[in-house]
Formats: structure tokens, C-alpha cells, sequence
């Protein structure tokens, strides 16, 4: 079940797969720049981040730098897509929900990045990605 859930065999066209991955690559690489920003502003962000989860504004903002950072390569790359969004989307919701308080025009960007990487949980990233060459080992594998 896990299996078939990280490796679905739908939305695996080749024209569903190419839009997959322009969104995956799209989305992944200005959220990556929002992560970078942030770890290049790391000394000054630490002091004034908000502490959304009452962790501090350091621990807030390191948890933040992985979802965005760290957890956007991920994406790009197309390892592990179902996993590595579930952080990304927890993210984007503590920022419209909690920071924007689910307010436009504020909130905006947030709830785009939100949608988005629901859709990709929901579809996964497609054949292009390396899901997709893991996939294709183990099943390669399986049936010798």
C-alpha cells in the first residue's frame, strides 16, 4: 500500500508528465529562492521571525528554511515528491491561516504554493522524476 502510494501509476501520460514536472521545477525553484533568501538573512531573521510554534523565532525559522530550502530540492529533483510536500504544505497553511489569517490580498502567495503542492501530493510528480527511475528498478527487479 505504502508502495503503491509513493509510486501511483496514474498521471503517468507523457503530456500530464511534462506539465508535472514544468510545475514541479517552476514551484520548486522560487520556493527554493524563498528558503535561500532566508538563509542568507539568517543573522538578521533569527531575532525578529515569527514564532508560530512556540518554539522561538530560531527554531521557527529553521524549520522553515528546511520546507523551504531543503524540502523544494526534493521537489525539483523528483525524490520522494509525496513525502517532501507534506512539509511544504504544512508550511504554506501555517502561513495563510496563521500569519496572513487566510487574508487577501496578503495571504496570496501562500495559498498559491499551497494549492499547488496539494496537487502534487494528490498526483505525485510524474514520469519524468526520480520516483518514476525508482519505480521502474524495483518493478524491473520484481518481476526477474
Amino acid at each position: 500500500m505504502f508502495y503503491d502510494f509513493m509510486f501511483p501509476q496514474h498521471f503517468r501520460g507523457k503530456g500530464v508528465s511534462l506539465l508535472l514536472l514544468i510545475v514541479r521545477v517552476f514551484f520548486g525553484v522560487l520556493f527554493f529562492m524563498h528558503g535561500l533568501d532566508k538563509m542568507m538573512n539568517f543573522q538578521y531573521l533569527s531575532d525578529t521571525y515569527p514564532d508560530i510554534l512556540g518554539f522561538g523565532s530560531y527554531m521557527t525559522l529553521m524549520v522553515t528554511i528546511f520546507c523551504e530550502f531543503c524540502c523544494s530540492l526534493f521537489l525539483v529533483s523528483g525524490l520522494a515528491v509525496r513525502i517532501m510536500v507534506l512539509p511544504m504544505i504544512a508550511a504554506m497553511g501555517v502561513a495563510f491561516f496563521d500569519v496572513h489569517d487566510a487574508m487577501m490580498p496578503d495571504g496570496e502567495l501562500s495559498l498559491i504554493y499551497l494549492v499547488v503542492f496539494l496537487i502534487l501530493f494528490v498526483t505525485g510528480p510524474g514520469r519524468y522524476s526520480l520516483d518514476y527511475l525508482i519505480d521502474m528498478k524495483f518493478r524491473k527487479e520484481k518481476s526477474s
